[in-house]
Parts: C-alpha cells; sequence; structure tokens
C-alpha cells in the first residue's frame, strides 16, 4: 500500500507519520531582494522519513535548493517549524544549529567543493578533523569511506587528477564520513555526463541501502527519477505532488 500519494499544489504533503526523522510544517521562505520581498515557499508540510531515498524536482524558480537548505538546517524558515528527530530546530541558536548539523547531516554539491590542495583522503578527513577527531581515527573513517564508494586507488591524488565522476565519489565519501543520518545532495549529478549521472545515482541508493541513511536530492534530470523511492514536484514554492515509487 502507497504512503505516499499525489497532492494539490497547496503546499501539504499527505506523508504524514509520529516516527519521521523530519517534519516540516507550514514552511515558509522570504527574502528581501532591495525593498521587493520574494516569496521562495509557501507554506510547505510534509514528513521525510529514516531511510528514504527521495528526490525533489521541478522547474528552475520552483525553491528546490531553498527547500534543500532548510532541511539541511543551512538557512531557517521565515515561518513554520522544522523538527528532526523530535527536537524544533528553530529554536536553536546558530552554534547549536552548527553542531547538531555537523554530527547528523552530510552533503554533496554539484560543484563538488573539494579543497584543491587536499588529497581525495584529506579532504574526506576534513569534517572529522573539524570536529576534533584524532588524525589516527579520522584517517581510518576516511580510508574505509574511500573504498566504501571504490577510490582506494585513489586516496593520494588531489581533486585536478580526478574524473568528474571521481570527485563526486569523493565528496558522498566525505558525506558519509561523518556516519549521518541524513545526506542531502542538491543536483549531485549536474555537472556529470549520462553514464556517470547514473553511477552516482546507483552509488548512493547502494549507500542508501548498505547504511540505511537517508538519501534527499534535487535534480533537473527525471531519467534519475526513476531510481528512487519517493519523488517530491515543486511548482511555485508548493508542493503539487508525492509520490511513492513502486
Amino acid at each position: 500500500m502507497n504512503r505516499h500519494a499525489s497532492t494539490p499544489a497547496s503546499g501539504i504533503s499527505s506523508v504524514t507519520s509520529i516516527d519521521a526523522l523530519i517534519r516540516l510544517r507550514d514552511i515558509r521562505r522570504r527574502f528581501m531582494l532591495g525593498e521587493t520581498a520574494i516569496d521562495a515557499l509557501h507554506g510547505i508540510s510534509l514528513d521525510i522519513h529514516a531511510g528514504e531515498f527521495l528526490a525533489v524536482w521541478g522547474p528552475s524558480g520552483s525553491g528546490k535548493s531553498t527547500l534543500m537548505n532548510l532541511i539541511g538546517l543551512i538557512d531557517g524558515p521565515t515561518a513554520g517549524t522544522l523538527h528532526f528527530e523530535g527536537l524544533d530546530t528553530t529554536a536553536l541558536d546558530d552554534g547549536a544549529l552548527t553542531d547538531f548539523r555537523g554530527h547528523r547531516i552530510g552533503f554533496v554539491f554539484q560543484s563538488f567543493n573539494l579543497v584543491p590542495v587536499l588529497s581525495a583522503l584529506e579532504n574526506v578527513m576534513l569534517p572529522l578533523q573539524i570536529r576534533g577527531v584524532t588524525e589516527r581515527h579520522a584517517r581510518e573513517r576516511a580510508l574505509a569511506a574511500l573504498a566504501d564508494v571504490g577510490l582506494e586507488r585513489f586516496v593520494a591524488a588531489r581533486p585536478d587528477k580526478l574524473s568528474g565522476g571521481q570527485r563526486q565519489r569523493v565528496a558522498i565519501a566525505r558525506a558519509l564520513v561523518i556516519e549521518p543520518r541524513l545526506v542531502i545532495a542538491d543536483e549531485p549529478t549536474a555537472n556529470l555526463d549520462s553514464e556517470n549521472s547514473r553511477m552516482i545515482v546507483d552509488l548512493m541508493r547502494d549507500m542508501n541501502r548498505a547504511k540505511g541513511v537517508t538519501f534527499v536530492f534535487t535534480t533537473h534530470d527525471p531519467r534519475l527519477l526513476e531510481h528512487v523511492d519517493r519523488r517530491i514536484l515543486l511548482r511555485d514554492g508548493l508542493v503539487v505532488s508525492d509520490e511513492a515509487m513502486a
């Protein structure tokens, strides 16, 4: 039986549960452009469950990146509440948010965001070292994460010596090395060709199944939507549909 169903363009998802990993209620986000108010999200309510592999899609300007920044706790809503593991994150100060995010959320970006002067291994170690993990322990965990994504032979390579697909695999390893509850991937295949795009989605899917990590990613590519458990269509800052895939 489908837990998710299509919804009207009201911003309200039909997916609700008391055991949601993330719960958004009436989330709104307004930006000021000079003296002009831009409403990017118009009262979105939805639940994301542990272990889901979920895509947020829609046209440019639909609010995808804004929603991802809110779910990833990079930005806060203008109105509404966002609970993560039952905690109301909108009540946290900046320091608490940074600490919470650093322990629970990994990020994968379309531009990879690797430090060019660091090796693949050093890039993956970085978030652990920022958290104060010892160099030895960080190195062990980073080596294991790179092995998980098939890059054990490239640990010493700097980003400019890696292909686009390999750089994105390093980014996935870096996201997973902190053992997050959630990985946010904003257009993770935008700078890759079709073959590497499919490879990256398959890899994220494998990590989702093997580690039970929740993945939420955005995409413009309708072909990638065939590989998700659930897809949420945004348009003009509203949830137009929220459907589970067979």
